[in-house]
C-alpha cells in the first residue's frame, strides 16, 4: 500500500510565519530609525506575507486530485500564485518609489541607526534560512510556487543588504539623501523580480514547451529506437505545475501485430517517464508505410488530397 506524499503546504506556512516575523522586526527598525530604506524593506515583507498566503491557497488547490472538470489535474493553479506575487511586488515597488521621492525632496535624519540595523539584520537572516529551505523543497518536488517564493525571499535578502548599506552610509557620512536613493534602487530591483515572476507565470499558462534540457532528454530517449526502423513525429510537451505532459506518434512497419506495437509503446513510454520527473506520456501508433500517417504531424490535421 503506497503512502501519500506529504503536503507541500507546510512550506507555505513556513513562509507565512517568516513573513510575519520579518514584518515585526523590520517595522520596529523603521520606527526606531525613520529610514525610508528600512520602510521599503518592511513593505516588501508585507508582499512576502501576501505571497505566502497565495502560495498556500494555490498549493492546496494544486494538490487536489483530477475530477470530471479537471481531468488533467489542478497543477496550473501554481502559476496563479507566482503571477499574483509578481503583481504585488510591482505595487510595493511603486509605493517605495513614491515614498523615496518625497523623502528625497524633504530629507529626514536617521536615528538610532545601530539598533535599527541590528534588528533588520536578524529579519534578513530569517528570510535567508527560509529561502534556502523553500528552494531545496521546490527543486526536489518540482514546485514552481515554492521556487518562486524562494527566489523572492533571496531578492528580499539582497534588498535588505542594500538598505543596510544605505543606512550605514548615512550614519557615517551624514548625507541624508543617500537613504532614499538606495530605496529607489531597491524599488527598481523589486520591479525586475516582479516582471520575471509574471512572465514565468504567463509562459506556464500558455502551455510553453518543457525546458531545453528536459526536451533533449525526451528526444534522446526516442532516438534509442530509431535504429530499429521506428520513426517518431508530432512530439509535443508542456508543463502544468510539477506535472509534465509529453505526447508523440510512433510509426512502425504495417505488418506488425497490434500486440507487438503495444509492447513497443510500453517500453518507449517507460523510457520517457524515466528521463524526466512527474511525466504523463501519451502515444499514438501508426503504420509507417501508410501516407495518411503523415497528415497529423501538426496541431491541426493536414487535409487529405
Amino acid at each position: 500500500m503506497t503512502t501519500a506524499a506529504p503536503s507541500l503546504t507546510r512550506f507555505a506556512w513556513l513562509s507565512i510565519t517568516a513573513a510575519i516575523c520579518t514584518i515585526l522586526l523590520k517595522g520596529a527598525a523603521y520606527f526606531l530609525t525613520g529610514s525610508v530604506g528600512l520602510l521599503s524593506d518592511a513593505m516588501e515583507s508585507f508582499v512576502n506575507l501576501a505571497g505566502g498566503i497565495v502560495a498556500l491557497l494555490m498549493l492546496t488547490w494544486a494538490e487536489q486530485p483530477p475530477d470530471e472538470e479537471h481531468a488533467y489535474g489542478h497543477g496550473k493553479a501554481e502559476y496563479f500564485s507566482s503571477g499574483v506575487e509578481g503583481g504585488l511586488i510591482m505595487i510595493a515597488a511603486l509605493c517605495i518609489g513614491w515614498t523615496s521621492v518625497v523623502r528625497l525632496i524633504w530629507p529626514r535624519a536617521i536615528e538610532q541607526a545601530g539598533i535599527g540595523l541590528a534588528i533588520s539584520t536578524v529579519g534578513s537572516l530569517i528570510n535567508y534560512v527560509v529561502a534556502v529551505v523553500l528552494m531545496r523543497a521546490g527543486k526536489k518536488n518540482h514546485s514552481i510556487t515554492l521556487e518562486a517564493d524562494a527566489k523572492h525571499l533571496f531578492t528580499d535578502v539582497w534588498t535588505s543588504f542594500g538598505v543596510l548599506v544605505g543606512v550605514g552610509l548615512v550614519a557615517l557620512t551624514g548625507i541624508q539623501r543617500l537613504d532614499p536613493i538606495v530605496a529607489m534602487l531597491v524599488a527598481v530591483n523589486i520591479v525586475w523580480q516582479g516582471v520575471s515572476l509574471v512572465k514565468r507565470s504567463a509562459l506556464g499558462l500558455m502551455d510553453t514547451a518543457l525546458p531545453p534540457d528536459e526536451s533533449s532528454r525526451v528526444r534522446a530517449a526516442l532516438e534509442k529506437y530509431a535504429a530499429t526502423g521506428v520513426q517518431f513525429h508530432a512530439l509535443r510537451t508542456r508543463q502544468a505545475g510539477a506535472r509534465r505532459f509529453v505526447s508523440f506518434h510512433v510509426l512502425v512497419p504495417g505488418k506488425w501485430t497490434v500486440a507487438a506495437g503495444h509492447d513497443l509503446l510500453e517500453k518507449i513510454e517507460a523510457e520517457v517517464r524515466g528521463s524526466i520527473p512527474n511525466a504523463t506520456v501519451d502515444t499514438h501508433l501508426e503504420p509507417i508505410d501508410d501516407p495518411v500517417s503523415f497528415h497529423d504531424q501538426k496541431l491541426d490535421r493536414t487535409p487529405e488530397p
